[in-house]
């Protein structure tokens, strides 16, 4: 083995070439000679410089241990592996690697921990997953490749070993190492009392939905920063294994504060299909499955997973990051004798009952103020009618509501009866009542007017947060269908005839 880890690169590459058992092969005829001259079979001599060739890098590693999935044919394989080699020692902080579903990415992300520890087992790594599920799995196998004594990994790096008695599935040691060398944790874990060199968080968003959700992205942001970045220490360096979904997701977010603060990050994006129209990897997912995913998977599942484009920029009818917002402040105004007045003067709302049992009720609380709509609040939720009628009487009775309008379609017009009925019953003597139905197509009536409502609406600045159902329903509709849900853009759309297409009067 002294012999082996003297010779260059070149040799090293020579003993492991493919099908040189031919004997008119001149590589044969010169791996012979070698072995020869080594004292040790050729079978010995090519494996031995296989294991020194995975100890010095990485994709030989990769290629050794699971030699029928890397794959010279996978270049993109092998760029990923070169760069997390690189990454090891280069001034590189933060390294981002956006790839396909099934395309490698928490597989390698897994053999690097293995390689990184075989290399020098006082490194220390933390792995943040979705759920402490996911994170265990990850931990196990690395755990496992490393305890296998007979197995592959202790042909490349024999002296790592996992200490005895610290072998848990999510916190364990390596002999030699006085303190913990890997850590499995999730937003919802811990990591007192931890340090690493290496922090790893692979997918931690599994739906439109969590991708839309600033709440969940915020709370992401607070977990990355507040308590895994605080773990940093030693080599000090973050790899994020990711689908690219949102601007406001967590690699995206990193990224623009690490690089706005002088920190280098390199980011490596991978599509399914090539720019010149080749698959990216044939072997896992050619053109023929990739189109009957496109034509049948949502278009922004689609697109975020197999083409890294991000939520905002696919199909959606409303840019909802660039509506307009106000202050609680600049609701009042004073006026030339210095008294303070209420610029919503007159208030209204809107409801929408759900039509079936997975839809939403919704109910937009605003004020028209000059040409403009200021939203004041939106009530959005799949409660029963017992539930959401003593609550929309109460949102009545507390904002002040001039004119509550519902939709009569779908048991509207009763709902609206008994929503008057609760708030007499609590004192509100204020709000008028009416009740009209819509007869034009849903989907055209939306998008007709949806250009209107981007010009016309103004939200309070923190309605992301306060109103994220509705956000979220709002960013997700797509301009060309497939839409499962269509409440808050149908509700939001009533709103804007009510006060700029519809002439007619109101039905009592």
């Amino acid at each position: 083995m002294e012999k082996l880890e003297r010779l260059s690169k070149d040799q090293l590459t020579s003993f492991g070439l493919p099908k040189v058992k031919h004997k008119a092969n001149n590589e044969y005829i010169k791996l012979w000679y070698r072995s020869k001259k080594l004292g040790v079979n050729l079978n010995a001599i090519a494996k031995g410089a296989r294991q020194e060739m995975a100890r010095r890098h990485f994709w030989w590693y990769c290629n050794f241990m699971a030699n029928d999935f890397y794959t010279d044919k996978r270049e993109y394989l092998k760029t990923i592996c070169n760069e997390l080699e690189a990454f090891e020692n280069d001034d590189t902080d933060l390294l981002i690697v956006n790839a396909p579903p099934r395309f490698g990415k928490s597989r390698t992300s897994c053999l690097f921990v293995e390689w990184l520890l075989g290399r020098n087992n006082h490194y220390k790594v933390m792995t943040g997953s979705y759920n402490e599920t996911l994170s265990t799995i990850f931990s196990k196998q690395v755990r496992n490749a490393i305890m296998e004594s007979r197995g592959k990994y202790a042909g490349i790096f024999p002296k790592t070993r996992i200490k005895y008695g610290d072998g848990a599935m999510n916190l364990w040691s390596l002999e030699g190492n006085d303190q913990y060398s890997y850590l499995a944790t999730s937003p919802t874990g811990t990591a007192t009392g931890f340090g690493a060199d290496f922090i790893i968080i692979d997918d931690l968003i599994k739906s439109a939905y969590e991708a839309f959700n600033p709440v969940i992205l915020e709370s992401h942001w607070q977990w990355f920063t507040n308590t895994m970045y605080s773990r940093l220490e030693g080599k000090r360096k973050i790899m994020m294994f990711m689908t690219q979904w949102s601007d406001d997701d967590l690699p995206h977010r990193a990224k623009r504060h690490f690089e706005s603060i002088g920190v280098k990050v390199k980011v490596l994006k991978f599509n399914a299909m090539n720019d010149d129209g080749t698959m990216l990897d044939s072997s896992i997912l050619n053109k023929r499955e990739y189109e009957n995913k496109r034509q049948t998977l949502d278009p922004m599942i689609f697109e975020t997973n197999y083409n890294n484009k991000v939520i905002e920029s696919i199909d959606s009818l409303y840019p909802v990051d660039e509506f307009r917002t106000y202050e609680p402040n600049e609701r009042y105004e004073t006026m030339p004798d210095g008294t303070i007045r209420d610029r919503f003067s007159y208030i209204k709302s809107r409801t929408d009952t759900a039509d079936e049992g997975s839809d939403s009720l919704v109910k937009i609380v605003y004020s028209k103020v000059g040409e403009f709509i200021y939203i004041i609040d939106i009530y959005m939720t799949r409660e029963p009618m017992e539930v959401t009628e003593q609550r929309c009487a109460k949102i009545d009775l507390d904002l002040g509501v001039n004119l509550d309008t519902s939709e009569s379609n779908n048991g509207g017009k009763g709902f609206a009866r008994n929503v008057e009925e609760d708030t007499r019953k609590l004192g509100n003597t204020k709000t008028s009542f009416s009740w009209k139905p819509t007869t034009m197509n849903k989907e055209s009536r939306i998008l007709t007017n949806s250009t209107g409502i981007k010009n016309t609406f103004i939200f309070p600045s923190d309605w992301k947060v306060r109103f994220h159902d509705y956000y979220i329903a709002m960013k997700s509709y797509h301009r060309t269908g497939k839409n499962e849900h269509d409440d808050a853009p149908d509700c939001s759309t009533a709103v804007y005839e009510d006060e700029f297409v519809r002439k007619n009067k109101f039905s009592f």
